[in-house]
């Protein structure tokens, strides 16, 4: 068992795509379950492309024992879609949800759904659900990358909160300060409600910087030459993530962030041995 840590930790997963897949999310959450996070998320595809998935994942993880959030998006859903689905979590029993604006199907052009921004799918959570859920939403310390400005990110994501948002997650970054002055930001604006640093472990070279440049996430120069020195050594790689993301979560610690999520990928093994890291510091 570990020891209680300073901050609150969380953690995402993504429904599989085959058994195999299945079986290693499963073996990954009973070991991940050792953490006692306070809550999981689960993903949900664009245009609702893995509702079923996403369900069934959710069925099994409340089975594991966790508190789950699920992931919902408005884009392409239209309300009576959404109502049902609320509906559905709320005969699960489950009391948070993660409310995202989320991206288009491929192939389809824009404008679908009732619904265009996350802020009117957490008005829509509120109206026709009052205070049964706890809602989170996304934050971007380094700009949304559709964002025109931080100035106009900013607003967008005042406007989720004042929606009726409770908390938020960010983005992964690997900048603290980028997360430090979002947090200024917002409390400037008015906005005190909990802002979680969206934490993702570096396991793999060509897939993190993959997912960064989609995301608009800046990887430090040094972070880029130092994983490419290590050309295919996975073993390398994981242990610098660790060292990384570690002191990482250690600055956003230390500076009073309220929670870490972890962004798992559905692998429990960095996750472990950043957390106990941290417990042991």
């Amino acid at each position: 068992m570990t020891e209680v840590s300073p901050v609150e930790l969380s953690l995402e997963f993504f429904p599989a795509r085959d058994s195999a897949g299945h079986e290693r999310l499963l073996r990954n959450a009973q070991q991940l379950a050792s953490l006692e996070p306070k809550y999981v998320s689960v993903t949900f595809g664009a245009g609702g492309s893995t509702r079923e998935g996403t369900l069934a994942t959710l069925e099994q993880l409340i089975a594991l024992g966790f508190d789950v959030a699920p992931h919902l998006s408005c884009i392409g859903a239209t309300p009576e879609s959404l109502r049902e689905l609320l509906q559905t979590y709320r005969d699960l029993g489950v009391r948070r949800l993660v409310a995202l604006r989320g991206d288009l199907p491929s192939g389809m052009g824009p404008g679908l759904g009732e619904l265009r921004y996350a802020s009117d799918l957490v008005k829509f959570i509120r109206d026709e659900t009052g205070d049964w859920f706890h809602i989170e939403v996304a934050a971007y310390p380094e700009m949304h990358p559709q964002a025109p400005s931080p100035q106009k990110d900013l607003t967008h994501f005042v406007t989720k909160m004042q929606a009726g948002a409770d908390s938020a997650i960010t983005q992964y970054f690997y900048n603290a300060d980028s997360y430090f002055d979002f947090v200024e930001r917002v409390r400037a604006a008015g906005i005190s409600a909990p802002i979680v640093p969206g934490i993702m472990p570096i396991t793999n070279h060509t897939q993190l910087l993959r997912f960064s440049d989609a995301s608009g996430t800046e990887v430090p120069r040094w972070v880029r030459l130092r994983l490419a020195s290590f050309g295919d050594d996975r073993t390398a790689i994981r242990e610098f993530g660790v060292e990384v993301v570690s002191e990482l979560c250690q600055r956003l610690i230390d500076g009073g962030a309220p929670g870490l999520h972890f962004y798992t990928l559905n692998q429990a093994e960095s996750v472990m041995q950043i957390w106990q890291r941290l417990q042991h510091r």
